[in-house]
C-alpha cells in the first residue's frame, strides 16, 4: 500500500479516519513539540502545548484545505496555541537554561559561556514586541523561509523581512544594554 502524503492523511482523518489521524501525529509530534518548546522555553510547557494541539488537530483537521501545505497550516495551529497557552497562564515563560539545553540537544555540547549566551538571546527575543517575536522565532529558530512564516502569520513575505530586519535591531540594543556580544544572526 501506498504511503499517503499529509493531505491525503488529513482529509481521511477529518473524515473520522482514526488510523490517518494516527499517523498524522506520528509524523509531525516531535515538529509539534519542538516548535512549541521554542515557544514557551520549558519542557513541561511545550509538553502542555503539544498536547493541546493534538486535541485542537482533531477538531480542527476539517478547517485544513489544502491551500498551504499542512506543515504550514500546522505551525498556524501550534502558534496560535502557544500564544493560548500564554494568555492562560497570563505570564511569559523566559526559561533560559531550557533554551540553553536545546541548543545543546540540536547542536551538541556547549561551553557555560555558550549557554548563558543563548540565555540571554533567549530572554531578549521573548522581550520583542510579538509581532517580531514571532517572525524570529518562526524564521531563525525554526529555519523557515519568509514566505512560509508570511503564510502561517498572515501576512506579506516583505512583511516578515522588515519584522526580522527590525527585531535584529532591537535584540541588538536589548543585548549591547547588558554589555553582551551577541552572535550574527
Amino acid at each position: 500500500m501506498q504511503e499517503l502524503d499529509d493531505t491525503q492523511l488529513a482529509k481521511r482523518a477529518a473524515n473520522g479516519d482514526a488510523a490517518a489521524f494516527s499517523r498524522l501525529l506520528e509524523r509531525h509530534y516531535m515538529t509539534i513539540y519542538r516548535f512549541a518548546y521554542k515557544w514557551t522555553g520549558a519542557r513541561a510547557d511545550a509538553q502542555d502545548v503539544a498536547q493541546e494541539v493534538c486535541l485542537k488537530l482533531a477538531r480542527a483537521l476539517g478547517s485544513f484545505h489544502a491551500e498551504s501545505s499542512f506543515t504550514t497550516w500546522l505551525y498556524r495551529v501550534v502558534v496560535n496555541a502557544a500564544k493560548d497557552f500564554h494568555t492562560s497562564r497570563k505570564r511569559r515563560t523566559a526559561n533560559e537554561s531550557a533554551f540553553a539545553e536545546h541548543q545543546d540537544m540540536e547542536s551538541g555540547a556547549h561551553t557555560q559561556e555558550d549557554a548563558a549566551l543563548a540565555g540571554e538571546i533567549f530572554r531578549a527575543i521573548h522581550q520583542l514586541p510579538e509581532v517580531y517575536r514571532d517572525a524570529v522565532l518562526l524564521v531563525m529558530a525554526e529555519g523557515i523561509s519568509h514566505k512560509q512564516a508570511g503564510e502561517i502569520l498572515g501576512c506579506a513575505e516583505g512583511t516578515i523581512s522588515w519584522r526580522i530586519s527590525e527585531a535584529k535591531k532591537q535584540l541588538q540594543g536589548i543585548i549591547e544594554g547588558k554589555s553582551i556580544v551577541m552572535p550574527s544572526l
